[in-house]
C-alpha cells in the first residue's frame, strides 16, 4: 500500500476523463471492479453546465463515488458557477482542464491553450474555490515551443498561489499547431522525469502522472516518485487488469469482487437502465475490453457488439457473451 499525505487518498490511482468514453455508465462498471479508484467524468464545458441539461451532463450513480467533475472554461465566472452546480450535484472534485489540445477547445480559449495564460488559470481556480469539492488541475508540461523546465514549474507556482494543492500532469506536451488530438496523446516524447523532478520541487503539492501509462507495474514504479497516477486508455480497454488488481495492490484494501459478481451487478444496473429508456450498447460499449487477452474475449466481444443495439437486447444478451470466457 501506498501511505501519502493525499487529502483523498483516491488520487493515488485515478482513471483519467475521455471524451465519449468515461460516462455515467462506464463510471458505473469501473466502480464495481475498484472500491477506491477515483473516477472522472468527460470534460463538460462551464457554460453547458451552466445553460444545458444538468441531469444529463452531470447526473451520475451514487455509488460512483469517489468522482471528479472535470470542467473546460477560461472565464472565471462562469467556472465559479459551474462549480457551485456540481457542488449541489455532489461532486467530490471539480477538475479544471488544462490540457486538451482539441481543435474546439482552442477556439473557446480553454484546455491546453490555457499553459500560456498561467494568471488568468488562477483567476479561475479562485474564483471556484469555497463551493464544497476540491479543486484542481491537470495540464500539460507547456504546448509548442514552450520550454517545459522553465514554464512548469512558473505554472505551478503561480495556480497553487490561488489556492489548487493538487496537479495531475500528462508527461507530453501539446502542439497546438500541426498534430491532431490523437497524435498529441501518442507522438510528442513523454517526459517523465520532468514530472518527477517537480514533485522533489514542490514537496508540498500533490503531483499526479499522467500519460502513457499501461499497467499497474508502471504506475507502482511511478509512485516511487510522484503521490498518484492517472491512467487512461489501459483503463479503458483492459478494466480488469487494471481496476480489479487496483484495490488490493495499490490501495492495501480488499481484493476484487469476483468477475461472475461483477457481471451480475452489471446486469442488475442494465435492467434499471433499461427502464429508464438508456439503449443496452450505451451500457455494454464500456465493456467490451473486460477479458481482453482471454480465452473467449473475441466471442464476448463479438457477442456485445452484433447483439446489443438490436430490439429487446438485455441482460440476457451479456449473460450469453460471458458463457464464452466463464472459467
Amino acid at each position: 500500500m501506498y501511505h501519502k499525505s493525499l487529502k483523498n487518498k483516491e488520487k493515488i490511482l485515478s482513471v483519467a476523463p475521455m471524451m465519449d468514453w468515461t460516462d455515467r455508465h462506464c463510471r458505473y462498471f469501473h466502480r464495481l471492479l475498484s472500491r477506491e479508484t477515483l473516477l472522472y467524468t468527460e470534460m463538460v464545458t462551464a457554460k453547458a453546465v451552466i445553460h444545458g441539461h444538468r441531469e444529463r451532463l452531470l447526473g451520475f450513480h451514487p455509488v460512483e463515488h469517489p468522482v471528479a467533475l472535470q470542467l473546460g472554461g477560461s472565464v472565471p465566472a462562469e467556472l465559479a458557477e459551474a462549480t457551485r452546480i456540481a457542488a449541489d450535484f455532489g461532486y467530490d472534485e471539480v477538475n479544471l482542464n488544462v490540457g486538451c489540445p482539441s481543435d474546439r477547445v482552442q477556439s473557446g480559449s480553454f484546455g491546453a491553450v490555457l499553459m500560456e495564460q498561467p494568471e488568468l488559470v488562477a483567476d479561475c481556480v479562485a474564483a471556484m474555490q469555497g463551493f464544497g469539492p476540491e479543486i484542481t488541475v491537470k495540464c500539460r508540461i507547456g504546448v509548442d515551443e514552450q520550454e517545459p523546465r522553465d514554464v512548469l514549474p512558473d505554472f505551478l507556482e503561480k495556480v497553487s498561489a490561488a489556492g489548487v494543492q493538487s496537479f495531475t500532469v500528462h508527461a507530453r506536451k501539446a502542439w497546438l499547431q500541426g498534430l491532431s488530438p490523437k497524435q498529441n496523446r501518442d507522438v510528442p516524447p513523454l517526459e517523465y522525469l520532468l514530472v518527477y523532478a517537480m514533485k522533489a520541487a514542490f514537496p508540498a503539492l500533490e503531483i499526479c502522472i499522467n500519460g502513457g501509462i499501461a499497467t499497474l507495474d508502471e504506475a507502482e514504479a511511478h509512485l516511487e516518485h510522484v503521490d498518484g497516477v492517472m491512467v487512461g486508455r489501459a483503463a479503458y480497454h483492459d478494466p480488469f487488469s487494471i481496476l480489479a488488481e487496483a484495490d488490493a495492490r495499490i490501495f492495501g484494501g480488499a481484493p476484487a469482487r469476483p468477475e461472475g459478481e461483477v457481471i451480475a451487478q452489471m446486469c442488475d444496473y442494465i435492467e434499471g437502465e433499461l427502464a429508464k429508456g438508456a439503449r443496452l450498447n450505451q451500457i455494454t460499449r464500456h465493456m467490451l475490453g473486460a477479458f481482453s487477452g482471454r480465452p473467449g474475449a473475441r466471442r464476448w466481444r463479438r457477442v456485445l457488439s452484433e447483439g446489443a443495439h438490436l430490439e429487446g437486447a438485455g441482460p440476457v444478451l451479456v449473460l450469453q457473451a460471458y458463457e464464452a470466457v466463464k472459467g
